[in-house]
């Protein structure tokens, strides 16, 4: 998000796996459950509030799109899921305007992206929400296999399924 330039890395910091680092002392995150504002605890997942000097003053002629991003106290909604962890790493989990409800669940298609990437015969993935009658949007992933891999659709369903439904049970505990 380019009106809420901060740095959030440190040669320090480069092997924390799939954390974008810590913030730099000038500025503050904070994780709060997007449709109440109110605070979240270390670990879960909601919209990252961020305070710096170098965030913008508004939107030129636009102030219903200020005041819905750029709190009175100087927090800037950045419109982004996020998550930090106990040691205040920060981890990027996907946008909000882009989760897909599935099943009664809100899906971000990075988040999947992520679990996709990390199965050893997948280079790369995008998931894209796709019109379902029945569910009104289904998750579809493309994946990009490895030169010489084997890989068929339905490893890929049973790997994911299985991912996710470990996703769930931690949710519900």
């Amino acid at each position: 998000m380019s009106e809420a330039t901060f740095r959030a890395a440190t040669t320090n910091e480069m092997l924390h796996r799939g954390s974008v680092k810590r913030l730099l002392t000038n500025s503050e995150a904070k994780i709060r459950d997007p449709k109440t504002a109110i605070g979240l605890p270390p670990g879960e997942k909601g919209e990252l509030w961020i305070k710096s000097p170098t965030i913008m003053q508004g939107y030129i002629g636009d102030s219903k799109m200020t005041s819905e991003t750029l709190m009175p106290s100087g927090w800037l909604r950045t419109g982004d899921l996020y998550y930090i962890d106990h040691q205040g790493y920060l981890f990027v989990v996907g946008r909000l305007k882009e989760l897909t409800k599935y099943k009664g669940y809100q899906v971000a298609p990075a988040e999947l992206e992520q679990l996709l990437q990390s199965y050893p015969e997948i280079v790369d993935a995008a998931v894209i929400p796709y019109p379902d009658e029945e569910a009104g949007k289904l998750p579809m992933a493309f994946v990009v296999r490895r030169p010489q891999s084997n890989l068929d659709k339905e490893q890929v369903i049973d790997f994911i399924s299985k991912q996710v439904r470990l996703l769930k049970e931690g949710i519900n505990k």
